[in-house]
C-alpha cells in the first residue's frame, strides 16, 4: 500500500483506512446513518480522505463543499444537502459559523502548516477553537468500524453553479455489480489500468471538492497509490514535485497547463519530468495551442476525457488521437451512449451541430438532491443533457462548440463564445478572457468580451476588435470589450460567467 503525503506529514494508506474506520464509528455515535450526508468543508488534506471514506463505511454520502463559498452559499449547501454533520478546517470555521444549521455536529480539523503557509493563514486561526470538537482526538476515541464499506453510496457533488445555484448530484446506491464495474471504469478513465499501484505516484493538484479531482483522489488512495497532496496549485512547485517524487500520474485542468506554459523557459528546463507516464485532463475546454504546446513539452503522455458530474466520463482521447483530430475531446467509451441531437431529439449526422446527450449504461442512476423534477428535466431521448453544444466528425470523434446556456442568439444567429475566446487566447497580451451575451434593443443580444491583460501588457478595445476581425467573421466581433484585472474562475478553470453577465442582465428575465 502507498503513502499519503502532505507537506512534512506522511501516513500509510493502511493507517489512513484505520483512522477512517474509527471516524465511521464516531459518526454513527453522532447519529449519522445510511443515506445521510456528511459535509466535508476541507482543503486537500489527509482528513479529507479520512472523512470521505468514513462516511462511505456507514452508508452516508460525503459531500465536499467549495471552500470559496460565501456564508450565504455555504448555508444553501448545508441546508440543501441536509448535512447530518460537518467536518471543517479551523481557519474556515469563523466565516461560515453563522451558516451552520442549529444542532448539526461540527468536527474541526486543525489547519496544517503547509496549508497555512500556502494561504498565509495566521497561526491563531489554525488551532481548533476552545469548546469545539477536534477531529484528530475525537476519532481516536472510537474503535474501528466493523463494516467494509461495500455499500458505500458514493459522493454527492454539487455542480459549480457558474450559471445559477449549484445542484447536488446524488447517485443511487449501486448494486455490488455496478460498484465493481464503476471501480474498473474509474481505474481505466484515470489511466491507472495496466500499472501496478505500488509504483503509481500522483499529485493532487486540483481541489477535491470538484467531481473529477474528488474521484481521482479517492480512487488513487483506494488502489494504494502514493498520493501527494499539493496544498495549493503552483506551477513551478508542481514541476519540483514531479522531479523529486518521480511522479507518474497526474489529473489536471487546462488552467494549470496555461500557467505551466507561461513559466520562463529556464524554469521549465530546470526540472526532470521523465517519470511521467499518464496525465489526464478534463473539466474545462483546453485551447488547441495550449494543448499542442504541452504535448510538445511533456510528450505524448497527455490524455483527455469529457463528461459531467451527472454522466461521468463518456469520451476519451490520447495525445496521438488528438494530434490527428485537433480540438476533439475524444471518442465514446464502449459502455457510453453519446449522441448529438437536434431540438426534436433526432440524432444528427457528422459535422452537424446540436446538443450533446450521453449516458454510461453500466453505472447507477442519479437524481438532484431534493429536486427529482430537475433530474427528469435533464433527460432527453433517454439520455442526460449536460448542457453542451457540439458535433461528431466522420471518425466518431466529438468536438464541443460551447455550453448551451452560453450560446448567444443575436438577430436570430447562433454564436458560440468558445470560438471567439479561443481566438482571443492566441492574441499577444491576453492572459484570460470571457465572452457572453448582453442585452441589445435591435438584435436581442450583442457580444461582450471581457479581457484580462497579461502582466505589463496594455490593450485597447480597438486592438482587440482588430485582432478578431482577422480571425472570425464580422458578426462574431464583440460590440463591447471590457478589461478586468482578473476574471472570476473556478479552480477547475471554468469562468463564472454568471458573475460577468449579472450587471448587464440585472432586473431582466434572461439566463444569468
Amino acid at each position: 500500500m502507498g503513502d499519503i503525503v502532505s507537506g512534512e506529514r506522511r501516513i500509510s494508506t493502511e493507517d489512513l483506512m484505520v483512522r477512517a474506520a474509527r471516524a465511521a464509528t464516531g459518526l454513527e455515535a453522532l447519529g449519522v446513518k445510511r443515506g445521510d450526508t456528511l459535509a466535508v468543508y476541507l482543503r486537500n488534506d489527509i482528513p479529507f480522505l479520512e472523512a470521505s471514506f468514513a462516511a462511505g463505511l456507514v452508508g452516508a454520502y460525503p459531500t465536499p463543499v467549495n471552500w470559496h463559498y460565501t456564508e450565504d452559499e455555504a448555508r444553501y449547501l448545508f441546508e440543501n444537502s441536509g448535512a447530518s454533520a460537518i467536518v471543517i478546517h479551523a481557519d474556515m470555521l469563523g466565516p461560515v459559523r453563522g451558516a451552520i444549521p442549529a444542532g448539526v455536529p461540527v468536527l474541526v480539523v486543525e489547519t496544517p502548516p503547509e496549508i497555512a503557509a500556502a494561504y498565509n493563514i495566521p497561526a491563531e486561526r489554525c488551532a481548533v477553537p476552545a469548546g469545539m470538537t477536534d477531529w484528530a482526538s475525537w476519532l481516536e476515541s472510537f474503535a474501528p468500524h466493523a463494516g467494509d464499506g461495500a455499500g458505500a453510496p458514493g459522493t454527492i457533488i454539487y455542480t459549480s453553479g457558474t450559471t445559477g445555484r449549484p445542484k447536488g448530484v446524488r447517485r443511487h446506491p449501486p448494486t455490488p455489480e455496478q460498484a465493481a464495474i464503476s471501480a474498473r471504469i474509474l481505474t481505466r478513465n484515470f489511466s491507472f489500468e495496466g500499472y501496478d499501484p505500488r509504483y503509481i505516484v500522483t499529485v493532487m493538484a486540483g481541489p477535491m471538492y470538484h467531481s473529477a479531482p474528488n474521484a481521482y483522489g479517492l480512487t488513487s488512495t483506494r488502489i494504494g497509490a502514493k498520493v501527494i497532496l499539493q496544498a495549493r496549485f503552483d506551477a513551478e512547485d508542481l514541476l519540483r514535485l514531479i522531479e523529486s517524487e518521480r511522479v507518474t500520474h497526474i489529473h489536471m485542468v487546462p488552467i494549470m497547463f496555461n500557467r505551466l506554459i507561461k513559466l520562463p523557459e529556464e524554469v521549465k528546463a530546470r526540472y526532470d519530468l521523465s517519470s511521467l507516464r499518464e496525465v489526464v485532463h478534463a473539466a474545462a475546454p483546453c485551447p488547441a495551442p495550449t494543448k499542442r504546446a504541452m504535448i510538445e513539452w511533456w510528450g505524448p503522455v497527455i490524455n483527455e476525457y469529457y463528461g459531467s458530474t451527472e454522466t461521468g466520463a463518456v469520451v476519451h482521447c490520447t495525445s496521438e488521437q488528438w494530434l490527428a483530430h485537433p480540438g476533439t475531446v475524444g471518442k465514446a467509451f464502449p459502455e457510453a451512449d453519446v449522441r448529438v441531437i437536434d431540438t426534436e431529439g433526432n440524432t444528427l449526422p457528422a459535422r452537424e451541430i446540436g446538443e450533446v446527450v450521453a449516458r454510461v449504461k453500466t453505472t447507477a442512476d442519479f437524481t438532484y438532491h431534493g429536486d427529482d423534477q430537475k433530474r427528469r428535466d435533464s433527460e432527453k431521448v433517454g439520455l442526460i443533457a449536460p448542457g453542451d453544444i457540439g458535433y461528431f466528425d466522420e471518425d466518431g470523434f466529438l468536438y464541443l462548440c460551447d455550453r448551451a446556456k452560453d450560446m448567444i442568439i443575436s438577430g436570430g444567429v447562433n454564436i458560440y463564445p468558445a470560438e471567439i475566446e479561443a481566438e482571443l487566447h492566441k492574441m499577444p497580451g491576453v492572459a484570460d478572457c470571457g465572452v457572453f451575451g448582453i442585452p441589445d434593443d435591435e438584435y436581442g443580444e450583442a457580444i461582450c468580451a471581457v479581457v484580462q491583460p497579461s502582466e505589463g501588457a496594455t490593450l485597447t478595445e480597438a486592438e482587440v476588435k482588430a485582432w478578431l476581425r482577422q480571425h472570425v467573421a464580422g458578426y462574431k466581433v464583440p460590440k463591447r470589450v471590457d478589461f478586468h484585472a482578473a476574471l472570476p474562475r473556478e479552480d477547475s478553470g471554468k469562468i463564472f460567467k454568471r458573475k460577468l453577465r449579472e450587471p448587464f442582465w440585472e432586473g431582466l428575465d434572461r439566463r444569468i
